[in-house]
């Protein structure tokens, strides 16, 4: 009687391991979608009659998209089994990037950035709730960095890679490529993932609720994305005016970045699943002292790199380690709080280049830094409030969690 369980088990963890690698590669294919008009906006703008200005809103319309829809898509969608809506968004996203390579006019292409948005907004409310479901609580935070591991190779690999193969065959067949990734991804997904009704899975609701540490936690993100993105929108900038870095040096800075926020993605998904809240606490006091250490040393080139990659280590870490919390605190279902959180992450992307925008031509480059640096520490403030909020829970419930 042993034998038959032992194996059907080992059976079903290797099915659950292809079905999150399957998620992981389904991440990337979405962030390089994302991002990849960026390293090929000249050709698709030159060969589809549009200027630079109109041909860049595939890229900002698709972030507003991916805010607004987030929330309301997820709750109309909260009972559908995990298998059956993540092959679908994979059916629409492996079509819709046909389209998008094909398409005769701007307007086309438009629409099918669209329904790209749109799915990739669902995907992200689901995908950790998902990945979760299919293993043990003790290991949500390294299963959830294996998917986020898959977004981070996406701008890092996925956007270089795309924009030489855009140059090298045309923009149409960098697409393609990226659809034929999508159908792989679509079909691992049909065969591994488990089909069972979120309702029925240990992930589908916050394992120890509470809307006031949730909210805490939304507002974490909100402020530690829009401290990041205050100076990183204006990078390139800050490092070739002010810190004196060669532009033909630029692309090894900025890759150093991305590799550094890829181990950053693992040490953080490591370190949320011994003590979520120091996962949380730690990254965040780093964002903002390697912001304030690029304000203070801007002008010295090789110190500002460092902490530049310090910068991408402390966000690969914080990314796991808030999406486990926010599995932790949320207070109804996950998928709809983890869409909250996604909301909350491009709130802080517009919200961060809005105001680097801003401070920018009244303070100049440098500036970005030390106002990143002041949100980043207003965001550290609010993550030490939730955490005495959580201590004081505990203490009037159980001690068992104390980590928690």
């Amino acid at each position: 009687m042993t034998a038959p369980v032992v194996t059907e088990t080992s059976s079903m963890r290797l099915r659950r391991a292809g079905a999150l690698v399957s998620l992981a590669v389904t991440a990337f294919c979405y962030v390089a979608m994302e991002t990849l008009p960026i390293g090929i906006l000249p050709l698709v703008s030159a060969d589809l009659n549009v200027s630079m200005s109109m041909a860049g809103t595939l890229v900002t319309g698709y972030a507003v998209v991916v805010a607004v829809v987030s929330l309301p898509l997820t709750y109309a969608t909260r009972r559908i089994p995990r298998r059956r809506l993540m092959s679908t968004l994979l059916a629409l996203l492996v079509v819709a990037t046909v389209v998008s390579a094909t398409a005769p006019t701007y307007g086309v292409l438009l629409g099918a950035r669209v329904v790209i948005a749109i799915t990739q907004a669902l995907f992200w409310a689901v995908a950790a709730p998902a990945a979760a479901g299919m293993f043990p609580v003790h290991v949500r935070g390294r299963v959830m960095s294996v998917v986020f591991s898959g977004a981070a190779l996406g701008p890092m690999l996925g956007v270089p890679a795309g924009t030489w193969l855009g140059q090298q065959a045309g923009w149409r067949v960098a697409f393609l490529a990226l659809a034929s990734l999508a159908l792989v991804a679509f079909l691992a997904i049909v065969m591994l993932m488990p089909s069972v009704p979120p309702e029925q899975e240990h992930a589908a609701t916050g394992t120890n609720p509470e809307a006031h540490r949730y909210a805490i936690v939304i507002i974490t993100t909100a402020l530690s994305v829009a401290g990041l993105f205050t100076a990183f929108t204006y990078t390139s900038v800050f490092l070739t005016t002010v810190s004196g870095l060669p532009a033909a040096a630029l692309s090894a800075v900025l890759l150093a970045r991305g590799v550094a926020d890829f181990i950053g993605i693992s040490a953080g998904g490591w370190a949320t699943d011994r003590h979520q809240r120091l996962a949380v606490i730690v990254p965040l006091a780093l964002l903002a002292a390697a912001h304030l250490g690029m304000f203070w040393l801007a002008e010295a080139t090789l110190p500002v790199a460092v902490l530049l990659s310090l910068t991408g280590f402390a966000m690969g870490a914080l990314t796991p380690a808030l999406s486990n919390r926010v599995m932790e605190v949320a207070p109804g279902r996950t998928d709809v709080a983890s869409a909250g959180n996604s909301a909350a992450y491009n709130v802080g992307i517009a919200a961060g280049s809005l105001l680097g925008g801003i401070v920018l031509p009244a303070l100049g480059v440098r500036a970005t830094a030390l106002v990143g640096g002041i949100v980043l520490l207003l965001a550290l403030a609010v993550a030490l409030a939730e955490t005495g909020v959580a201590t004081t829970a505990a203490r009037r419930t159980s001690p068992v969690g104390g980590n928690r």
